[in-house]
């Protein structure tokens, strides 16, 4: 992806002022107010204001982003947030989003739909724009894959909500009423239907989203339906294609250099310093601040090395509980004793991790995605990380969820010991039943996945969000801070009261708020 030069902040600008957040009205600045300032004229005009759809990924309404993966798992049982600034994370997982929160609740929704908007228009001018036929293929198929991108967060999150796919025109200053959450998916399966058939296949490298970026994602997004053999196909899809495979470096698929042009990354958000990272990056957030924290029912997920639960496992020593476990543990996180020979840099001036105590609440540490090479990071450090949105190792679990739950264990074996091996653990024993491999396969997304934003969402689609989370201790025997709270009406998020407010009663708030 280009880097924000001045030229494409100001294609932002414009595509942010034709998108108002009154998008329940979109009051919006109609179609020839932006053509009389002569933009949407040349194929570099297109290509900016795709570059500032993507810019769209990074916005800073959250720590680092609100589409940073790590701030999406301390709503589950994976993670704690401490700071209630933190888009009000905090008030979301122990109290639940109501129609007032600001934060995860508000910003989501808005940002989403200014994204769709600033999409659209896109789709609306390229049409008529001269280039070569492949290019303009291209860009639409980048625009339907980043549409289809950000309404997933909508249906997963709200359920049923407004559909737009026209430009913005003066038409859109009237209320529009909801559509349903399966009317919204059937817009996004077909959005990447046609990202698929229209994206190049080649690797993913510079941020642009390409064939197999799509057919990644629609395997997830057909996951979430319970569509098995569409999920299934989707990821055999990737699978096969070739141009996507496990790293051999598990740690340098989180960091650079070993982003670059690394295999396994399928579509990520990317920070390219001097000119685009972000103002509070991931060494500040996670290193200093450490303001997500990994909870002990996590740390007690990872298996002992001999491939068996903590309770069960012979290597697994009470003594030294984090020893002879799982590597993707002592890859993933900090623990106390923790100094610079286990990789820990003085974060918050501290020459060894004393877990509980400084920034530290839940006595663990996040290391996955930190830079080794900045040490103590402060406000001034530039964090050049990309923010992993999607990667192969996902796909291999999606592929063997679909088939076990499709047909059976038999070809959900193979994805997952490829993962395994990878990770210097065991292959998964032979003869397992259905609900077996189901047990083994939901492990493996928790471990292998972990803090990459999905297990909030794998909680609810799974429908255990409510025995999981709902007065989940987040620092067992810390009566200081709160248990987790769920209610099955969380299932469906509240739409922003605001935009109720400026419907004037065509925009119905979900049930139950």
């Amino acid at each position: 992806m280009k880097t924000l030069n001045n030229h494409i902040l100001a294609v932002l600008l414009i595509l942010i002022s034709a998108t108002s957040c009154d998008l329940d009205k979109l009051d919006v600045a109609p179609l020839d107010k932006l053509s009389s300032s002569g933009f949407w004229k040349t194929e570099s005009d297109v290509q900016a204001s795709l570059t500032a759809n993507y810019a769209f990924l990074k916005n800073n309404s959250a720590a680092v982003s609100l589409f940073f993966p790590a701030g999406w798992d301390a709503l589950s049982d994976d993670g704690y947030n401490q700071y209630p600034w933190d888009g009000q994370l905090t008030e979301i997982s122990t109290s639940g989003p109501t129609p007032n929160t600001g934060g995860y609740v508000y910003n989501t929704y808005n940002i989403c739909y200014q994204a769709i908007a600033a999409v659209n228009d896109l789709l609306y001018h390229v049409k008529d724009i001269p280039m070569e036929e492949s290019n303009r293929n291209k860009y639409i198929g980048e625009a339907k894959f980043l549409r289809a991108y950000f309404y997933f967060y909508l249906a997963q999150l709200y359920g049923n909500v407004v559909i737009m796919t026209e430009p913005a025109t003066t038409s859109f200053r009237e209320p529009k009423a909801k559509s349903t959450r399966a009317e919204v998916l059937a817009l996004i399966n077909a959005d990447l239907e046609d990202a698929v058939s229209k994206l190049p296949d080649q690797a993913y490298g510079d941020g642009h989203a390409v064939k197999a970026s799509a057919q990644g994602f629609q395997a997830r997004v057909f996951l979430y339906q319970g569509k098995w053999p569409d999920a299934a196909a989707a990821a055999k899809a990737v699978i096969d294609g070739g141009k996507a495979s496990l790293a051999d470096d598990f740690n340098a698929i989180f960091y650079k250099p070993g982003q670059s042009n690394n295999p396994e990354i399928l579509f990520s958000i990317k920070n390219l310093p001097p000119n685009s990272y972000p103002t509070q990056g991931i060494d500040l957030v996670i290193g200093n601040w450490q303001a997500f924290q990994p909870t002990k029912d996590l740390i007690d997920e990872y298996e002992g090395a001999d491939g068996l639960p903590i309770a069960t496992s012979a290597v697994y020593d009470p003594l030294n509980p984090y020893e002879n476990r799982d590597p993707r543990l002592r890859q993933s996180f900090f623990f106390p004793g923790d100094d610079a020979s286990k990789g820990w840099m003085q974060y918050n001036s501290q020459p060894v991790f004393i877990g509980g105590s400084n920034a530290n609440t839940t006595g663990f540490a996040i290391k996955k995605m930190l830079d080794p090479a900045q040490n103590n990071p402060g406000y001034s450090t530039i964090s050049s990380q990309d923010l992993v949105l999607l990667r192969y190792a996902e796909v291999l679990l999606t592929y063997a969820e679909a088939e076990n739950e499709n047909i059976g264990p038999a070809n959900a074996y193979g994805a997952i010991n490829e993962i395994r091996a990878r990770a210097g653990m065991p292959e998964l024993p032979l003869g397992l039943t259905k609900d077996e491999m189901r047990n083994h396969i939901r492990h493996e997304r928790r471990v292998e996945l972990a803090f990459e934003g999905l297990r909030y969402m794998d909680l609810r689609r799974w429908g255990i969000a409510m025995d999981k989370l709902n007065g989940f201790e987040n620092v067992p025997g810390n009566t200081n801070v709160k248990k987790k709270v769920y209610n099955p009406k969380f299932d469906f998020w509240p739409i922003p009261q605001a935009d109720i407010d400026r419907s004037k009663g065509v925009l119905i708030q979900n049930d139950n708020y």
